[in-house]
């Protein structure tokens, strides 16, 4: 989910990069009436979609482990054939996409609701625009609200693109439509989807890992020369394993890293999505109010290591590259 923060006092003097204080929503943010083209192929993959999915690729494989041994235990016990319960597993990733089901996930997980009536007249002229300038149908594509005072917006699932209830209160037409084209650049591009699908069939690891560290809190701690003998013994087979392997053993470890460096990297390529549409100008105005509340704020300094976990691109770098592309236009 991106982050956006609008200034606290809308009626601040605007940087040369946002829109004229003056310009009206039709002038900023000029509306369509006429035909719309909508592509034929509206969805595709880039790079940092693909490395998403190879990073969490170990993470399947070990839910796939786990599937596997739970379905052979149930096969033993009822006599159902093992393949039938792990494959009913393995193809249960495309009900994540279904509408029911997103729609269950916006609901319960997200707490999202949908656009009131004077929200719906305000976002969806916006949306058809963002849409009809990309060439994608408007229609594909459901519109959530979240009840926040802030402004933020999202994109998951297949079809689910949300804002929040003050960003509809706060931004301006052409603002609005930035931040709604950074969220469809993440899905036309593929990192809505990946990150689910790469969520979803983690789950079984990730729920067994935890259930193993909840059973090992329990255990009795060993004696002093058990416990020493125990790191001995774990030391050398790390060891022989790391030797066997060449060091990809300890690739897991970095993989918290190396996902979020592909997350902010997904980051500016939806703001390069949001720049080709036209929106540069405009989300580059909302990065400007982000970056003034978080000066004005003055929040601590972060550790490096946390920086290295932040899925989020930082703010300087975002209207770095959206600076060099407007830069590239002129």
């Amino acid at each position: 989910m991106s982050q956006f923060h609008a200034p606290e006092e809308p009626g601040e003097s605007p940087r040369p990069e946002k829109p004229r204080k003056s310009a009206g929503p039709e002038e900023e943010l000029p509306l369509r009436t006429g035909r719309v083209h909508i592509s034929a192929r509206q969805r595709g993959m880039d790079i940092t979609a693909l490395g998403h999915l190879a990073l969490h690729l170990p993470h399947g494989l070990a839910s796939a482990a786990v599937v596997f041994v739970l379905s052979y235990l149930v096969g033993t016990v009822t006599g159902l054939a093992w393949w039938i319960p792990f494959g009913c597993w393995a193809l249960s990733g495309a009900l994540v996409f279904s509408r029911p089901c997103e729609r269950l996930l916006a609901r319960r997980l997200l707490r999202l609701r949908y656009p009131a009536p004077d929200e719906e007249r305000k976002l969806r002229p916006v949306w058809r625009e963002v849409a009809g300038r990309a060439g994608v149908d408007a229609d594909a594509y459901e519109l959530w609200v979240e009840d926040s005072d802030e402004v933020n917006s999202g994109a998951t699932a297949g079809h689910i693109v949300s804002v929040t209830r003050h960003s509809l209160s706060i931004l301006t037409p052409g603002q609005l439509g930035g931040v709604l084209a950074h969220e469809l650049g993440h899905h036309t591009r593929g990192h809505s989807w990946a990150s689910v699908v790469s969520l979803w069939y983690a789950l079984p690891a990730r729920l067994t890992r935890a259930l193993v560290r909840r059973l090992a809190a329990h255990v009795k701690r060993p004696s002093g020369n058990a416990a020493v003998l125990s790191a001995v013994v774990i030391g050398i087979v790390v060891l022989v394993l790391a030797t066997a392997t060449y060091g990809l053993i300890f690739l897991p470890l970095a993989t918290p890293y190396l996902v979020a460096a592909v997350s902010r990297r997904a980051d500016l390529r939806a703001d390069e999505h949001a720049a080709g549409l036209g929106f540069a100008t405009h989300l580059m105005a909302v990065l400007h109010a982000e970056c003034d509340r978080q000066e004005s704020g003055r929040p601590d300094p972060e550790g490096v290591m946390v920086r290295l976990l932040d899925s989020q691109s930082d703010l300087h770098t975002r209207m770095h590259h959206l600076q060099a592309y407007l830069d590239r236009g002129r």
